[in-house]
């Protein structure tokens, strides 16, 4: 559905508006509708939570205290499963050892 809006702009920024069609091959109805969802767009953007500086230094502690845990080659295979190829992490040394 489409909405018709009269809207009255100043005569300066209705000059830039149709520069801006005209720079890109555009109507002047195009050109407004790009400029509104855009300008929305940033606005919007503008207008999202972020964080303060007591969560910023919260997530910075969480991070730098996961930094600090040691390499663990098994954690990221949770929730995977082998092929019947793969062999467990020093499978064939641990038999190798094993039988002597």
């Amino acid at each position: 559905m489409s909405w018709n809006v009269q809207v009255e702009l100043e005569p300066l920024l209705l000059e830039r508006v149709r520069r801006f069609a005209g720079s890109r091959g555009w109507s002047l109805e195009h050109a407004l509708g790009q400029l509104v969802e855009r300008g929305l767009l940033a606005a919007e953007a503008e207008a999202m939570p972020r964080f303060d500086q007591g969560d910023a230094a919260v997530l910075q502690e969480a991070i730098n205290a996961m930094e600090q845990i040691a390499d663990d080659p098994g954690f990221s295979l949770i929730g995977r499963t082998r092929t019947p190829r793969e062999e467990p992490q020093g499978g064939a040394a641990a038999r190798q050892l094993a039988a002597g």
